[in-house]
């Protein structure tokens, strides 16, 4: 597992730097409303250049959620972990 680094960190080095986390990449977020962690590939977020603490999910009807990076629980590669907040 990485050495505890800050979430947005993290995602900047797996984005920009391709031989750092080559694989399938999911990004754990806790939901609000269900109370569970939910896993969603890296390729369905968008950053925002304009909201830095934030990443946009499309949900299944096309509506864009905004969920902060503070949310963030886990980060698999290939279904295993390479970072998790502290609890």
């Amino acid at each position: 597992m990485t050495a505890m680094i800050p979430i947005r960190e993290l995602l900047n080095r797996i984005r920009w730097d391709p031989g750092f986390a080559p694989g399938q990449v999911e990004l754990g977020y806790f939901d609000r409303l269900t109370k569970e962690i939910v896993r969603v590939p890296l390729q369905r977020l968008s950053f925002p250049p304009a909201r830095r603490g934030i990443f946009e999910l499309a949900d299944a009807d096309g509506l864009r959620h905004r969920i902060p990076l503070h949310r963030v629980r886990e980060v698999r590669v290939d279904g295993r972990v390479i970072w998790r907040r502290p609890t």
